[in-house]
């Protein structure tokens, strides 16, 4: 019997404007991931994402290079009102997205009945995190990839993805929650406004920082999330990140600030049997893009030829400066 060559994995890249899109494919993305300049995207930030003609524009670019452009249409459509999240699919599928990234069952179930062409991802926002609610997906809507929550071990997902009936997506670099995707309220209580329901998580209207007497203070709404010397790194304020005083003590109690980055971690990813590996960061700059991109793009490329994989320093690009490889290892709280 001959053994059934294992496929390269997929990088799969963010983009939160057109340059960045641009910067993101030069770099050595295989597939892009962007959003329309709406709620109907986890990532609904003033000034970035997509108007409906930059993102044609985008996919043509997309295909000129032989990249894949993926919809992120991954919040949850307001009650009675789900006509945005609608449209948002019927103009990826009318665009000629190489596929939607939805985590809303209603949204899954539309864009199944309604554009059976179109290939369906299940987004890390939906908390499929075993195989049987994968395969639930994939049974009922046909979906054909999942992103994998941000909580399994490689042991883990090696099992799931053994077992699910569809590709699988990890994450590979970029910011960590201490939710289970698709479940945080911190952002709704402090603000009014989510990452699931708005397409926010500590939106920039309701940031604010204040010197106090040499002390940075950084405030998500009416609450004070953390306080700075004038040498320590400042990271934006989010609830899940803040610095907070207990009677247990004083520090960073639900999450440090700090990035994942999993590229030791690749070979044991792709003997999981892990489809594609995706970097965070749609809110980022084109400097990180491009940095950030280039290097996984080596460490993907030096792992088919079973070379070193280069780890240069992305350091100065990560939260507070530290890198870590989170859940994949079981090293986080």
């Amino acid at each position: 019997m001959t053994a059934t060559k294992r496929r390269p994995l997929e990088l799969v890249c963010p983009a939160g404007t057109p340059s960045a899109l641009r910067t993101a494919i030069e770099a050595g993305a295989d597939a892009v991931y962007c959003g329309f300049r709406d709620e109907t995207n986890a990532r609904n930030f003033p000034g970035l994402n997509f108007s409906r003609e930059e993102m044609g524009a985008a996919v043509a670019y997309a295909r000129s290079r032989g990249a894949k452009l993926l919809i992120a249409i991954n919040t949850y459509a307001r009650a009675g009102d789900p006509g945005p999240w609608r449209h948002a699919v019927d103009d990826a599928a009318a665009l000629g997205a190489h596929a939607v990234i939805l985590a809303d069952l209603g949204l899954l179930d539309y864009a199944a009945k309604h554009h059976s062409n179109l290939r369906l991802h299940l987004s890390v926002q939906a908390a499929a995190a075993s195989a049987d609610a994968i395969n639930f997906y994939v049974d009922t809507f046909g979906v054909k990839r999942a992103v994998l929550p941000r909580v399994l071990t490689i042991d883990e997902i090696a099992a799931v993805t053994r077992h699910a009936r569809c590709e699988t997506e990890t994450f590979a670099f970029g910011g960590l929650c201490v939710m289970t995707e698709g479940r945080c309220s911190l952002s709704s209580y402090a603000t009014g406004k989510s990452p699931n329901m708005n397409g926010v998580c500590s939106p920039a209207s309701h940031v604010s920082y204040r010197n106090d007497d040499g002390t940075l203070v950084s405030r998500l709404g009416d609450f004070t999330i953390d306080r700075s010397a004038p040498d320590q790194p400042v990271g934006y304020p989010t609830l899940c990140k803040g610095r907070f005083k207990t009677a247990i003590g004083e520090g960073h109690l639900f999450e440090e600030p700090v990035s994942l980055d999993v590229r030791t971690l690749l070979p044991a990813l792709a003997a999981a049997g892990v489809t594609a590996i995706k970097i965070e960061g749609r809110q980022r700059s084109r400097a990180y893009i491009k940095a950030v991109v280039s290097a996984f793009r080596r460490s993907v490329d030096a792992l088919e030829t079973a070379g070193p994989l280069p780890l240069d320093s992305l350091a100065p690009l990560t939260e507070g400066q530290n890198v870590t490889g989170g859940a994949y290892e079981k090293t986080w709280r």
